[in-house]
């Protein structure tokens, strides 16, 4: 039988990059090995998730979803949330988008449009995974990308929508910050490791801000990110969408759920 061999951790890929690139190697000298914490939540509560946290300051999403979850009984699953009434939702600080946004997600879930099984999951390629779950109300590509980088692991994303990705790669490679169409054919080099090339870019626009006179320092940088797991970047509008409805772990989970603010600021 044929082995089949296990992808790299995102450590030895950016060892890999570095070898390959002398920015990426200044990087990794400057801000040691990619640090993702290992996701604590389901894939459907980190998606319930990034639709609560979105368009919200950190603490008021973080209370709005901790009522949520109490009100499940900690049982985040589908069948749960749309068992919810209208006036149950709305208790716990939920906007009527939001509240549509998460039953499109459960109903989603449930008729097998999004696929979260592991096993589906290692079927499905990153652009199918994006795919299904930008069919969700709510949920666009930018959340999908930080999905498949801080939840599943996916190496190779790289997520050109975003704010704080752009500005690094300006930043880190000495070039104006270049548009998402600019910046989609500069990650060709480092495939099939983009989404490690994406951290650095996030540590990047962390690391040389103040140089550069940013408006987007590194504190912000990490807390904007929004609800996602394990980096240190922006958020943005994560992913362009209003709320159509709408330690490092709290940093991660920030990510995801936080980065949607950033994106609709720099439009």
């Amino acid at each position: 039988m044929m082995r089949v061999m296990s992808p790299p951790s995102f450590g030895a890929a950016a060892r890999i990059l570095a070898e390959r690139d002398p920015v990426i190697a200044r990087l990794v000298a400057e801000a040691g090995p990619p640090r993702l914490s290992r996701p604590t939540e389901s894939h459907f509560a980190t998606l319930v998730r990034a639709i609560v946290y979105q368009q919200l300051a950190g603490r008021a999403a973080a209370a709005i979803h901790g009522r949520l979850i109490a009100t499940v009984g900690g049982n985040v699953l589908p069948e749960p949330l749309l068992a919810l009434t209208d006036e149950q939702m709305r208790a716990v600080g939920l906007s009527r988008n939001k509240m549509a946004s998460l039953r499109d997600l459960a109903a989603k879930v449930l008729d097998g449009t999004v696929v979260l099984s592991p096993r589906g999951l290692a079927r499905e390629s990153d652009d199918e995974i994006v795919a299904r779950l930008s069919a969700v109300r709510g949920i666009g590509p930018w959340t999908a990308e930080m999905f498949l980088i801080f939840q599943l692991r996916r190496l190779d994303v790289w997520p050109v929508g975003d704010l704080g990705v752009r500005r690094g790669y300006g930043l880190a490679w000495q070039v104006p910050e270049p548009t998402a169409r600019e910046l989609k054919p500069l990650g060709e080099p480092f495939r099939p490791y983009r989404s490690v090339a994406a951290w650095y870019c996030w540590r990047a626009a962390e690391l040389y801000a103040d140089v550069a006179g940013s408006a987007l320092t590194g504190g912000e940088a990490l807390t904007r990110l929004g609800a996602f797991l394990g980096l240190s970047r922006h958020p943005g509008q994560g992913d362009g969408e209003p709320d159509r409805g709408g330690g490092q772990r709290q940093l991660d989970q920030d990510r995801l759920a936080g980065g949607q603010q950033a994106r609709q600021a720099s439009r």
